[in-house]
């Protein structure tokens, strides 16, 4: 199975972001109430691997309709700001 990809990043702030791409090599979503970027880190250094682009290595959101067995089935996502929190946009309840 094939991780999907972080197409695009919209949370300027993080540490992981550069130029709306995603530069953490595996990034985790969900906590009991929100589909949100648990890798999110807002740092004044920049992370994570310039040559690389993001993928979803875990899901916590099990009511996700892309969602089977806490993996992320679908072909791509998006983050970004909801309100105050970085969530992922791609977010689909079943």
């Amino acid at each position: 199975m094939d991780m999907p990809a972080v197409t695009r990043c919209t949370a300027e702030s993080c540490a992981y972001n550069q130029a709306q791409t995603c530069h953490a090599l595996a990034i985790t979503i969900g906590d009991p109430q929100h589909a949100q970027c648990d890798t999110f880190y807002s740092a004044p250094v920049a992370g994570g691997d310039p040559s690389a682009v993001g993928h979803v290595g875990a899901c916590k959101m099990s009511e996700c309709q892309h969602n089977v067995n806490l993996e992320c089935q679908a072909p791509e996502i998006q983050v970004g700001a909801q309100a105050d929190i970085v969530e992922c946009l791609t977010y689909q309840p079943a």
